[in-house]
């Protein structure tokens, strides 16, 4: 499958140079390690860099929801089994800070895997209320009822770390697309909060 696709398809988000036309363009390989730091399925990461190329950004997130609610309870093991629990950013009170970990760690033993939310949208000043509110409110579910929405919790991170990558290879555009990229050179794969 051709990595190019003409100008009048590529839509805006694809122009030459960009984010989406450099991730089309990449090796399989590299896509494929670069995909498996937005979601810890390499199932999902396989067939991300098996579709592309991808016409615009939406097309990239539709594909990137739709492989994330095909994954199977092995796949998203998988992916959870990646996964650092959602940390707060430098300056959080101390006291806050213990009040975090306590909680995370209650969360783990409880569920066997890391707390994972997304916080897009919520300003750093709100991101601790809103952390500590999440891991109280989603104590109180059962196993499976967590385990569905922690893998809509994931969904919605993947996405989020597919805009980035996406801005981290606008600024890596021009190297060509053979230059053997890998997933570390990109430098974006903290977990996001």
């Amino acid at each position: 499958m051709s990595s190019q696709l003409p100008a009048q398809v590529r839509g805006p988000g694809s122009a030459p140079g960009s984010g989406l036309a450099r991730l089309n363009s990449l090796p399989h390989e590299s896509a494929r390690a670069a995909l498996l730091h937005c979601c810890g399925s390499r199932r999902w990461a396989h067939r991300m860099a098996a579709h592309r190329p991808y016409p615009d950004v939406a097309a990239l997130l539709a594909g990137a929801d739709e492989a994330a609610y095909d994954l199977s309870q092995g796949d998203l093991t998988e992916a959870l089994a990646g996964e650092s629990s959602a940390e707060l950013g430098r300056g959080a009170p101390y006291a806050a800070l213990l009040a975090l970990d306590a909680a995370r760690a209650e969360y783990e033993r409880t569920f066997g895997h890391a707390f994972v939310i997304c916080l897009d949208g919520h300003p750093p000043e709100e991101r601790v209320d809103q952390l500590l509110a999440a891991i109280r409110r989603r104590m109180a579910h059962e196993v499976d009822e967590e385990r569905s929405i922690a893998a809509d919790e994931l969904r919605l991170v993947a996405r989020s770390r597919l805009v980035r990558l996406l801005d981290t290879l606008a600024g890596t555009a021009g190297e060509g697309p053979d230059d053997g990229l890998s997933a570390a050179d990109f430098g974006l794969f903290a977990p996001v909060g």
